[in-house]
Parts: structure tokens; sequence; C-alpha cells
């Protein structure tokens, strides 16, 4: 039997898309190439923004009409659905469709109601249940009741098939709450993960070749199990990868608040070899007044002072960041703040966006909502901004001998590959396409774009 994920959404979710896509090809499922064919298609959903679950919205109007097609009823249209008409000309071929993910938990009680389309609506606590709805799928048998009791359970391994590169969720859930996010309510609290589970995880990998991992959370250095904190499981999984001559080079994480990054987290990022020299610290604002009121728990002098002390202490790290526009109540003064911080912080690149309210938090409920022009006006000045500062960072890395790790072939020119450095930076070079998943040691010449240009040496 075959299966077609779309993942929509954060790193967390293809984490968790790879996970279940283990336990299918575990029972001897396929990868279907084609979502028109496919025997079940699982849609991982978002919540994050409005504009993330409009776009499954339309997705599920078209699982409808497939859905009808497969089925062989006598409305269905298939003038976009070709493929499986032709799959199914000798009789129906039933589709099962699942959604799962932030917005599958947001919209627990009325999703299945509104699409009945959807045969399963997974929240983000039943994913445990999934081996009951691959089995009731292969016997055809009739739909598999879902506990969604809130008890996270991570799953062992979440390795995308054939992948050198792998997320490892090493924390669950956030207990932040800041105002204008969704992701406590669709989440839960924070829960981590023990020792023992991720160092098995990384030793599975390592047996893989991997050789890059993310550790994930939603709040990643909130990490804390049975009294071990985030930077003592840094050290843990170094002394692994030592200990073990593992395959693995590079270990990053994300996403950090800036409230939980400690300088003895600095200090192993400084000094274990494995660590890579990039921090995506995200600030979502510059006005200490907005600050306070999105609940960060930190304030504008509080973020400058971390980002000096980690600047100085980690030579020539590399900083990215998230940052929004618009909140409920920004004035002018306070969105020159964030231009200033910006200017002055001089990130390598940022995920720039403007406020989206999202039902059931507090932001949402406040009258003093900023207009969506307003918004978009501010959003474009600090993007063009931001370019600038990017392309200006970037130039200072030319002539610079790194490590790079290839990842891909480049899609305008066959004799190249694409690879990114420590610092998460992309760059393009001559090199055969057997080192792909290799480390190289590339010059950086040049740069296009946001793409260094470089020599193999």
């Amino acid at each position: 039997m075959t299966y077609f994920f779309e993942t929509y959404g954060c790193q967390m979710n293809i984490a968790e898309s790879a996970a279940v896509e283990q336990l299918l090809i575990s029972r001897g499922w396929t990868r279907s190439p084609e979502v028109q064919r496919a025997d079940m298609v699982i849609i991982n959903t978002c919540s994050v923004r409005q504009t993330a679950e409009n776009r499954i919205f339309g997705r599920l109007g078209y699982f409808a009409g497939l859905k009808a097609v497969r089925a062989c009823a006598p409305d269905a249209k298939s003038k976009t659905l070709e493929i499986a008409a032709d799959y199914v000309k000798d009789g129906a071929k039933p589709l099962t469709l699942v959604v799962m993910g932030c917005m599958a938990e947001r919209l627990l009680d009325s999703l299945q109601k509104d699409y009945p389309m959807i045969d399963y609506v997974v929240g983000t606590f039943a994913k445990k249940k999934f081996g009951d709805i691959i089995e009731a799928v292969e016997k055809g048998a009739e739909h598999v009741e879902l506990d969604d009791s809130p008890v996270y359970e991570f799953a062992p391994v979440s390795l995308e098939p054939g992948a050198f590169t792998a997320f490892v969720p090493i924390m669950h859930g956030c207990n932040n709450f800041c105002t204008y996010c969704i992701v406590p309510y669709v989440r839960g609290r924070e829960v981590s993960r023990s020792v023992d589970d991720i160092l098995k995880e990384i030793d599975t990998l390592s047996s893989y070749g991997v050789k890059e991992i993310t550790l994930l959370g939603q709040n990643v250095n909130s990490y804390s199990y049975q009294g071990l904190d985030f930077p003592e499981l840094l050290k843990r999984i170094a002394s692994r990868l030592k200990e073990t001559k593992s395959s693995i080079g590079w270990v990053r994480f994300m996403s950090s608040h800036p409230k939980d990054l400690s300088d003895e987290l600095i200090e192993i990022i400084k000094n274990e070899e494995v660590m890579c020299r990039h921090i995506h610290l995200p600030v979502q604002h510059g006005s200490s007044k907005v600050l306070k009121e999105m609940n960060r728990r930190y304030t504008r002098e509080d973020y400058l002072a971390l980002v000096e002390k980690i600047k100085s202490r980690i030579p020539n790290v590399s900083l990215t960041t998230d940052i929004m526009l618009g909140f409920p109540g920004e004035t002018d003064e306070d969105f020159e703040q964030a231009v200033s911080l910006m200017e002055q912080v001089r990130y390598e690149n940022a995920f720039m966006y403007y406020y989206n309210p999202r039902e059931g938090t507090p932001a949402c409920t406040r009258e003093d909502q900023v207009p969506v022009e307003i918004k978009k006006e501010r959003l474009q000045k600090i993007i063009d901004m931001q370019l600038e500062i990017t392309r200006g960072e970037m130039e200072k890395q030319v002539g610079q001998t790194v490590k790079v790790l290839c990842e891909s072939k480049s899609r305008d020119n066959e004799g190249e590959l694409l690879g990114k450095t420590e610092r998460d930076e992309r760059v393009a070079f001559a090199a055969p396409s057997s080192l792909i998943g290799s480390f190289v040691t590339v010059r950086l010449d040049s740069l296009s774009g946001n793409t260094f240009r470089g020599c193999r040496v």
C-alpha cells in the first residue's frame, strides 16, 4: 500500500511526519510518487498563522474532489484529476484522508464535522494511535476511535528515508504564553524527552550515516529532564558523538528563547567543535513596551546585552531571528525601535512577518489592532533594510575557507553542488554528485544574491 504526505509549518511538523513515515515503512508501505494514486494521504497542519490554515482549507476542497473520483461517485468531476480517473477505470479504489498537527488539535471537535471527507482528525496527543489507523486501513476495517488525552509521546526516530540530516525532537509544548501565540493551546505544556531516548536516537542516526542533527523544541533551551538542563544535554551529546566516533559532525538547535539562553550554553557552543556557530534567537520586536505586552519576559536592553555577550564570546557567530511588525498598539516610535534594534544587531538573516490575529489568544481580543495597510508598509520597510544588512554581513565572509555539508545538485548547473556552512549560509561550487552528504572544504570566492560562489580546496 502507498502513502503521501503534505507537511506544513515548522521543523517539528517535519520531524513528526518523518516519524509517522517510519512507522508506515516498517509495515511495508511505500511512498507514492503521485498524490492522486496514494492509498493514504496525511496532511500535517500548522496553526501559527491564518494564512497557513486557509491554504489547508483549500487543499481539503481538492481532496473532496479527489475522494469522489477515487470512489467513482456519479457526480465526481475529473477535469483536473485525470491520473486518479485513469487509476480507477477498472473500479473504485478508496483513499483514506488523515489530517494531523496543530490545526487538527485546534479544530479537533469541528474539523471532521465541517469536512466529512476527512477520515481521521489526529490531534497533537493522538499520534500514538497511528499504528491502529494504519492497521484498520490495511484490513479495510471500520473507523478507529482515537484517544486525544493530553499525554505526548516522542517517536523513537524522526528520520526521513535516505536523509543525511535529521531533526531530533527533545522537548514539546510551551509554558511561555506569548500573548500572540497559539502554540501553548495546541501543543500543551512543556514536556522534555529522556536523555537516554535522545542518545539512543542519535546512535541510530549515526548508524545510518547521518551527518547533521538539529535538536528541536517549541522552546528548545528550556529543556529539563530530572534536573538535567539543556547545556548539560549538549555536553552529553557531544561526549557521545566523540566516544562513538559518530558520522554526525554538526549539531544545531532551534528555536531558542532569549530568556533561557544562559552563559553556560554560550560557552558550550564556543568550546564544543561539533556545535555549529549559528544561533537562531527570535527577538519578535525591538520595543520594550511591545515586548512586555507580548509577554516575552525580556526587555530590549536585556536582548541587546545578550547579543553582545554572544558575539564577544563566540567569534564569527551567525545570528538569525524572527521579528513581528504590527502587534496591537504598535506606534511609529515602537516600529522605529524595531528598526534600530535590527540595525544594531545586524542579523545574517531574519524571518519577518506582520501580526496575524489567532483566535483564542489574548492579543486577538485587543481593540487597538493596527490596520493591515500599515502592517504591510512597516513590514516592507524592514524587509528592504534586512536585505541590505544580509548582503553586507555575507560579504564579510568572502575569502574565508570553510567547512561545507554538500546537500544537493545545483538546479542551474549540473556540474555544481549546493551546500551549507556551519553558519547556515548557502554555497554553490563545482564538485561531483558523489560528494552529496559529505563534508568538504570550500573557499568562498564571491556572492551571488544570498548564495556564495565557492571553490573546493
